[in-house]
């Protein structure tokens, strides 16, 4: 698959801005030696429907709900109406910059105020962050929680992880990049965590366990509330990867 600076150079270029008409210095005039390039600057010279071209081809190579039936029950893949993310664009949101006085801001943190309140009676929980900027990083955040969550506790040998062979791909690489070794628990033949295997893995090296709902299979655990008091009975804590909530 080619990139788009894998293309033929054309020669000659196009004409877009005219001529400087006043005295003027050039960027070797104004710029210390240090921040001028050295070598040729790669930028494609194709015309703009080569340019489309390559792009549209590209997005024809992709798969999503907009094409057909994804199976995977997972949150990158589910059907998001398209007026979210119309309202998603919109420049109050889309553009605002994260240092942008609040008394500027307070469209943009009403709103999320007011999804923070809803993401609190959904989960149940006492309180909630926004700051993941997508659904791995919301992984990373959970393992960093944990691991910190232990270490106040002077409880330093907690360093597993217990995650399902049907947990999203990126459950493992959170897990470890947090400093945790990871362990794999086998499903059962109804797609569901194998609770005697989880048994037989918890004891005190335990931190917790990352359990995706609904897992990649697309099926709910329907022994969450289960696998949660097994846990916590043996000490550890649970991260769920609401996958229809978008972690």
């Amino acid at each position: 698959m080619r990139t788009i600076f894998d293309y033929r150079k054309r020669s000659g270029t196009s004409g877009i801005l005219p001529e400087l008409d006043v005295p003027g210095k050039g960027s070797r005039d104004l710029l210390p030696s240090g921040l001028l390039r050295r070598s040729e600057l790669r930028i494609p010279n194709l015309s703009e429907p080569e340019v489309v071209r390559h792009y549209t081809a590209l997005s024809k190579l992709n798969y999503g709900v907009d094409d057909g039936l994804y199976p995977l029950g997972s949150c990158t893949m589910k059907y998001n109406p398209k007026v979210n993310e119309d309202v998603a664009r919109l420049p109050g949101f889309a553009s605002i910059h994260p240092g942008t006085d609040p008394q500027l801001a307070q469209g943009s943190l009403a709103v999320m105020h007011d999804m923070s309140r809803l993401l609190r009676r959904i989960a149940g929980m006492a309180d909630v962050t926004l700051q993941p900027a997508a659904g791995a990083h919301g992984e990373i955040t959970g393992m960093f929680l944990i691991k910190r969550y232990f270490e106040a506790r002077g409880e330093a040998e907690r360093t597993r992880i217990l995650l399902p062979d049907s947990a999203h791909g990126t459950n493992p690489a959170s897990a470890a990049a947090a400093g945790f070794s990871v362990t794999e628990i086998k499903s059962g033949p109804d797609g569901l965590v194998d609770l005697n295997e989880l048994s037989g893995e918890l004891d005190d090296t335990v931190a917790g366990v990352m359990l995706t709902v609904p897992n990649t299979l697309g099926i709910f655990e329907e022994n969450i509330i289960k696998i949660t008091a097994m846990v916590h009975a043996a000490g550890g804590l649970c991260y769920f990867d609401g996958a229809n909530l978008n972690s």
